[in-house]
C-alpha cells in the first residue's frame, strides 16, 4: 500500500519566517520516514504571492487530488494550525470529501486541541519563555470562531504553570488589547515581552505586533508608558512545540 504524508500549513510569505515551518515540517517527516512527503498552503492569499515570485504550492484539494492520481492508498494528513478554528473546519471537511478516494485517510490535529496540549505548552512556557523582568504576553492571531476560548484557556493554564507575570492576547479575538492592558496595569508590571503565539514570526508578528507603526501592539504599549521588547520567533522553531505536533501525527500513523 502506498503511503504518504501531507502537510498542510496556512502559510507564510514573509521572508525568513518560513523556517519556522521548515522546522516543524521537518520533524514531521522524521517521524513518519517511510512515507511519501507531500505539502499544500491554505492560504490563497499566500499562495498567490508565492507564485509571483515563482515559488508553487499546491491547496488542499489539488494536493490531494495528485495523491489520488498517483495511487496513494494511506495518507496522513497532519495540519501545522495552531488552533481547531475555521481553517481546521474547512481542512476537515475536505478531508471528509476526499476520504473515499482512498483505502485510509485520517486527519491530524492542530497544536491546541485538548486540554493536554494546552497545558502541555504553558509548562514549556513557564520554563523557558518567561522574561527575567515585567511580563511575557503571547499574542495569537484569534478568530469568531468557538476555539477563541483557547486563548484565555492557555492564559489559566499558565497561571496554574506558576507563571503569574504571563498573558495572552489576540490581534482579531479575545483577549484584545484592551483587555491585556487593564491586567498589565494591574499586575505592576512596567516592561513587557511580545512573543507571538503563532507558527511562524510572519506579517502578524512583525507587523501588528512588533511594527513601528502607531497602532502596532509594541507602539500602543510604549504610548502607555510601558518598555517593549519583542521576541520574532515563530512557535515552529521550538523543539518542544515540534515534538507536540509529531504526537499528534504519531496517533494517527
Amino acid at each position: 500500500m502506498k503511503q504518504a504524508l501531507l502537510l498542510v500549513s496556512f502559510g507564510t510569505a514573509a521572508l525568513g519566517a518560513q523556517s519556522s515551518i521548515t522546522a516543524v515540517e521537518n520533524a514531521l517527516v522524521a517521524a513518519a520516514p517511510d512515507r511519501a512527503v507531500f505539502r499544500a498552503y491554505t492560504s490563497p492569499t499566500i499562495r498567490r504571492i508565492l507564485a509571483r515570485r515563482g515559488v508553487e504550492m499546491p491547496d488542499l484539494t489539488t494536493a490531494l487530488e495528485t495523491l489520488a492520481a498517483q495511487g496513494y492508498e494511506d495518507v496522513a494528513l497532519q495540519p501545522t494550525h495552531v488552533i481547531p478554528g475555521f481553517e481546521y473546519d474547512r481542512i476537515r471537511a475536505e478531508a471528509e470529501s476526499f476520504a473515499p478516494k482512498f483505502a485510509r485517510l485520517r486527519l491530524g490535529t492542530p497544536l491546541l486541541w485538548d486540554v493536554a496540549d494546552v497545558t502541555e505548552l504553558a509548562e514549556h512556557a513557564a520554563q523557558c519563555w518567561l522574561p527575567e523582568e515585567g511580563a511575557l504576553v503571547l499574542l495569537g492571531h484569534g478568530t469568531e470562531h468557538r476555539a477563541d476560548l483557547i486563548y484565555p484557556a492557555l492564559a489559566g493554564a499558565l497561571r496554574c504553570a506558576g507563571a503569574d507575570n504571563a498573558l495572552v492576547g489576540t490581534v482579531e479575538g479575545w483577549p484584545g488589547f484592551d483587555g491585556v492592558l487593564s491586567m498589565l496595569r494591574r499586575g505592576g508590571w512596567h516592561r513587557v515581552c511580545l512573543r507571538p503565539l503563532l507558527l511562524t514570526a510572519g506579517e502578524h508578528a512583525r507587523s501588528d505586533m512588533a511594527g513601528e507603526q502607531p497602532g502596532s501592539w509594541k507602539s500602543r504599549l510604549e504610548a502607555e508608558g510601558f518598555a517593549v521588547d519583542c521576541c520574532l520567533e515563530g512557535m515552529g522553531s521550538d523543539e518542544a512545540v515540534q515534538k507536540m505536533y509529531c504526537r499528534h501525527l504519531r496517533a494517527i500513523l
